[in-house]
């Protein structure tokens, strides 16, 4: 199997040669991002392993399958910058569903208590010389409200952990685990309900057409003033002109966003010594109380060996021919099997 794996980074070639010692597939990193102007590249290719600002549209899909391309492989949980339906008999699309939930939630518990206690201020501070506290005064966590939207791996971890340090916790989902709940002590209620009583809100679901800007003007206006918003799951859950307005006007008591709307443009590249063209980017970057992060929940040791060896156990199966149930999108739903609309049976024949 050949492999030619887009927008790769250095840790992708550390990580998945190592990983690659069980399987001996050849593989070539390119540096550039798959578009309907670089899809050419995968020309001659069995494999195109794909990140999540690639965009895989129907004109790329078009050119990879004329180009011999006969698997999508997703080295991410995210695949919202997939057009299913070109893909629908002409092409497999796997993913990671679960590379290390951990990584993820840790990560939106640090952003919080960081936010929270002002530490990114703080720390600068004291580099400077400055050893004032004023201007960094926060509050407990313990006994306050948390709002998790979206329960799965990663969201119920991150309840859990919100439940360790004693917050009150509320979740909403369009599919609620009452089971889950009742054995941590989570509550599951309406998402307006959710926006009312919480102090924290935190974002842990995938982006689909029912929650495109699932926090905009108007949910906001249901939140206390001096809500923090938390956001590791997907950047157009919240419609970032509305945010900047809700900061401006201190509806937002700070906002910590690991994913932005617009972040295929600039996250994981170096733009250190050039001028930011995003005027929302550039707005959110200036607030004292934001702290904005590239993308990065996921990178931790573990998280990165989980996605290399299920990414090229996923190709491995491919080549075998099994049978690809476990981690495979479901192409009328976007959701990897079992698909939970149709409570666990699979919604399309495995071609």
């Amino acid at each position: 199997m050949r492999i030619l794996f887009t927008d790769a980074k250095p840790y992708d070639r550390q990580f998945f040669d190592l990983a690659n010692e069980a399987h001996g597939f050849e593989i070539v990193y390119a540096k550039r991002k798959l578009r309907a102007e670089t899809a050419a590249m995968a020309e001659g290719f069995d494999v195109v392993c794909a990140f999540v600002n690639d965009k895989i549209t129907a004109e790329v899909i078009e050119t990879l399958v004329a180009g011999g391309v006969k698997l999508l492989a997703l080295r991410c949980a995210g695949y919202n910058n997939v057009d299913f339906q070109a893909c629908i008999d002409r092409m497999h699309v796997v993913r990671v569903p679960a590379y290390s939930p951990h990584a993820v939630a840790e990560h939106a518990i640090s952003l919080l208590m960081t936010l929270n206690r002002k530490l990114h201020r703080a720390a600068q501070r004291t580099r400077e010389g400055n050893f004032q506290l004023h201007g960094l005064l926060g509050f407990d966590l313990y006994g306050k409200t948390a709002g998790v939207v979206g329960t799965g791996k990663i969201g119920r971890i991150a309840a859990e952990i919100m439940r360790g340090i004693g917050m009150r916790v509320l979740c909403s989902d369009p599919f609620p685990d009452a089971e889950w709940a009742a054995a941590t002590g989570c509550t599951y209620v309406t998402f307006e309900e959710l926006c009312h009583e919480s102090r924290v809100i935190s974002l842990h679901c995938p982006i689909t057409p029912e929650n495109h800007h699932l926090i905009n003007r108007e949910t906001l206006a249901l939140m206390p003033d001096g809500v923090i918003l938390i956001n590791t799951g997907r950047g157009a859950l919240i419609k970032t002109s509305d945010l900047i307005e809700g900061l401006k006007s201190r509806k937002i008591g700070g906002a910590a966003l690991d994913v932005y709307e617009e972040e295929d443009e600039y996250f994981f590249e170096d733009f250190s010594n050039e001028v930011i063209a995003d005027d929302n980017l550039v707005r959110l970057l200036s607030f004292p109380n934001v702290i904005v992060t590239a993308h990065q929940a996921f990178f931790t040791a573990e998280a990165l060996t989980s996605i290399a060896e299920t990414t090229l156990a996923n190709i491995a199966s491919f080549a075998r021919g099994d049978k690809l149930l476990a981690n495979e999108i479901c192409y009328r739903c976007a959701a990897s099997q079992p698909c939970p609309r149709m409570k666990g049976e699979p919604c399309f024949t495995i071609r």
